[in-house]
């Protein structure tokens, strides 16, 4: 019997909570995020706010450019994530296997309580009238036999829409599915399968698994099974965190090794609380410095150890920033890590060891 799987989206989130808790902003352009002054970037916006191509990850000078009469209202963190436990909460009720992406949206595997497809379908149904009713936001949803397609099908008909791919319309609903749509296909990939005069689902179809992995690798893997529409990957209902991380956009850029050393011990204690919440259950295997100059390129540093605090971490900030010879316009820190089940990483024996 094959997989039912729910992908389940929150339309704008922290804008659709903002638009609740402000009934007078519904019909307006809105957008969270930070300030110009700040060097800020759009998290969400509403959809008025699209129509003037407004998007998530805009710097929010560009959006205004855009939208002069964008509403820009500042995050209310506790507020999205009060509401996004409440959502999983919901969730909850009809499934125990949930894979949560984000704070807005997650997998559902409810193939052992929906005896069929059209109940899989009436269980997503329920599950949006009940967030609508009960946390006033709408949610989208996809069902389809695996996470793949349900993903797709979440985003066919938003916002506030629901679509299903049943298992007999696998073969009809990829062949015209644009290739971008794929996980992993990103410009350069695009623009390497328009080179083959690949477009669709369908055309990337007619190329073997060893064609496909002759041109893309292990990635040309990928791009057969879900050219297909299969997709193998199992709802998580855990996932486990690889690394934890904070990092500041500064409204003047930094100038000389010292100015951003002295950053260090700040971003190092709001780093802490978050360090906190992981305290049992992952060790620490890496600390790492990332660096963005004033030209927008990027670098990462990073070094195998245990025992990490803000001056510890300077060296490896030195080295980040003679990769560049720009002023800095962010700064982050961070930790690796690795559930406690896991072995940690060898480490090559020094001369003297014992």
């Amino acid at each position: 019997m094959s997989a039912r799987i729910i992908h389940l989206d929150a339309d704008c989130f922290f804008a659709a909570i903002e638009m609740r808790e402000r009934p007078d902003l519904r019909e307006r352009p809105i957008a969270i995020g930070g300030s110009t002054q700040a060097r800020g970037v759009i998290s969400t916006c509403n959809y008025p706010a699209r129509k003037f191509g407004v998007r998530s990850a805009m710097a929010t000078g560009q959006a205004l450019r855009l939208c002069p009469g964008l509403i820009l209202l500042p995050h209310q963190m506790d507020l999205y994530r009060d509401v996004s436990a409440s959502m999983m909460a919901i969730f909850k009720d009809y499934s125990e296997l949930i894979e949560p992406l984000s704070v807005d949206e997650a997998f559902l595997d409810v193939s052992a309580v929906a005896q069929d497809e059209n109940r899989a379908r009436d269980i997503a149904q329920s599950i949006r009238a009940r967030v609508q009713a009960e946390l006033g936001i709408t949610v989208s949803a996809g069902v389809a036999p695996n996470k793949f397609l349900a993903k797709v099908a979440s985003d066919w008909r938003k916002p506030d829409g629901l679509f299903q791919v049943r298992e007999s319309e696998v073969s009809r609903f990829m062949h015209d599915l644009p290739v971008k749509v794929i996980p992993g296909v990103g410009r350069v990939t695009h623009q390497q399968l328009q080179f083959l005069g690949v477009s669709t689902c369908g055309q990337l179809q007619g190329f073997s698994r060893e064609e496909l992995a002759e041109h893309f690798g292990r990635f040309g893997e990928r791009l057969y099974d879900c050219s297909r529409g299969i997709d193998h990957r199992p709802v998580k209902v855990e996932r486990e965190r690889k690394s934890v991380s904070v990092e500041r956009t500064f409204a003047q850029d930094l100038v000389g090794q010292q100015s951003c050393y002295d950053q260090l011990p700040e971003l190092w204690q709001r780093l802490q609380p978050r360090l906190a919440r992981l305290e049992g259950n992952y060790r620490v295997s890496k600390g790492f410095v990332k660096v963005k100059f004033a030209d927008f390129a990027q670098t990462t540093v990073e070094r195998v150890g245990t025992e990490w605090d803000a001056r510890a971490l300077q060296p490896l900030l030195a080295e980040a920033l003679g990769r560049g010879q720009q002023k800095v316009r962010l700064l982050g820190v961070g930790l690796r890590v690795t559930p406690r089940h896991q072995a940690p990483e060898p480490r090559q024996a020094g001369l003297f060891d014992n």
